[in-house]
């Protein structure tokens, strides 16, 4: 085994633990929960009874006390079964968790780590209809009041949005400032002020919400700063940094689930009075499959290391995550052939898999971006 993916005893309980509980309770409700775009509500629950929306948090704090490879681990077991759930327990854990226990002061972690470790849900609201790739062209603006700043604005594209309790809010307070005026907010649902809205109906990952954000003069007092005034655009590169180690874990763990379904079909279908795995053709595709499988494994699990032994991760969180997108987009479209006419409709698992890697490329850092990091990072 490669030492990058050589798990120690408690990291492969865990994974086996996450790997049970997802193959038993979350994969009866992929389908359902497809069709109806909606995440199960007794299914959120037990994530949050496993221990599985506060993996990183301190025990002090209600949490597990686990390690972001922990995270890692658990993203990429729920995503081999539906990437849908995979990426609300990355973004609970990656995004907001880890926003908090770097930028917030005490008073605020006592407040709100216990609750996003035991039932509060957390989204993390950077993304505007201006500013995607160009993620600091805000127009959300936050003008100080007193002992409150108001803030007036739209936020796009906000994953858990529908079922969030708390979201970590970006908005411009000196637009003269440029990038610097940038600042965070932790604003809880049911605030003045603070509407959810349309919900998108979205290619794939359809049971993890999507939503808009309406701020309309919402009133935060002073201190759910998170971090300091004009530090928020420091937080989002570096939460996002973070991030996208769990977005190459999802799409790892999407391209494994596919690939899972894939070679268990090929042993199956027969046909020329042979299981079509027999047939070399077939061996080839399901070997190229493996090893894009197994780079990204590589790729995904160097960068978590990295990330938990406090060295610079940049680069191959970058690399991660590009390469991991790419390779489950390709091993879906695979595996969606191995699988024939059948993968081409929704009885089987591969055509949902196929539709949710797409997303890959896109969020938390198109692929673009993610390779002008990278050559920044290198040249």
């Amino acid at each position: 085994m490669n030492p990058l993916t050589q798990l120690s005893e408690d990291e492969r309980l865990f994974a086996e633990t996450v790997r049970q509980f997802s193959r038993e309770q979350i994969a009866p409700l992929v389908r359902p929960m497809d069709e109806n775009q909606q995440m199960d509500a007794a299914l959120l629950h037990s994530l949050f009874g496993l221990g599985l929306m506060g993996i990183a948090i301190p025990e002090e704090y209600g949490g597990s006390g686990g390690t972001f490879f922990d995270a890692v681990l658990a993203v990429e077991e729920i995503s081999a079964v539906d990437p849908a759930v995979g990426v609300m327990v990355d973004v609970q854990n990656t995004l907001v968790a880890a926003a908090l226990l770097r930028w917030a002061t005490e008073e605020q972690k006592k407040k709100y780590l216990p609750r996003l470790a035991a039932d509060t849900v957390g989204a993390y609201a950077l993304s505007e209809a201006a500013s995607g790739s160009d993620a600091f062209a805000l127009q959300t603006r936050a003008a100080l009041r007193g002992d409150a700043c108001v803030l007036n604005g739209r936020k796009l594209w906000i994953t858990n949005a529908k079922e969030a309790g708390l979201f970590i809010v970006f908005a411009t307070v000196d637009a003269s400032a440029g990038y610097k005026g940038i600042t965070a907010f932790l604003i809880e649902k049911g605030t003045k002020g603070f509407t959810i809205g349309r919900k998108e109906d979205k290619l794939g990952i359809r049971a993890s919400s999507t939503c808009e954000l309406i701020l309309d003069e919402c009133e935060v007092p002073a201190a759910q700063v998170l971090g300091e005034p004009g530090k928020g655009y420091k937080i989002a590169i570096e939460t996002l940094n973070e991030g996208r180690i769990g977005i190459g874990a999802q799409m790892l763990g999407l391209a494994e689930g596919a690939w899972g379904h894939a070679a268990q079909y090929a042993k199956e279908r027969r046909q020329f009075g042979r299981p079509i795995a027999d047939f070399q053709a077939m061996q080839f595709q399901l070997a190229e499959m493996a090893t894009e499988i197994e780079a990204a494994k590589l790729l995904v699990y160097n960068a978590a290391r990295l990330k938990d032994a406090g060295l610079d991760f940049r680069k191959e969180a970058a690399m991660c995550k590009y390469f991991a997108s790419h390779a489950a987009e390709r091993v879906a479209s695979l595996a969606v052939e191995v699988f024939g006419g059948a993968g081409f409709v929704r009885d089987y698992p591969v055509e949902k898999l196929y539709r949710d890697a797409k997303i890959g490329k896109i969020y938390e850092g198109t692929s673009f971006m993610q390779l002008a990091t990278i050559a920044k990072l290198t040249l």
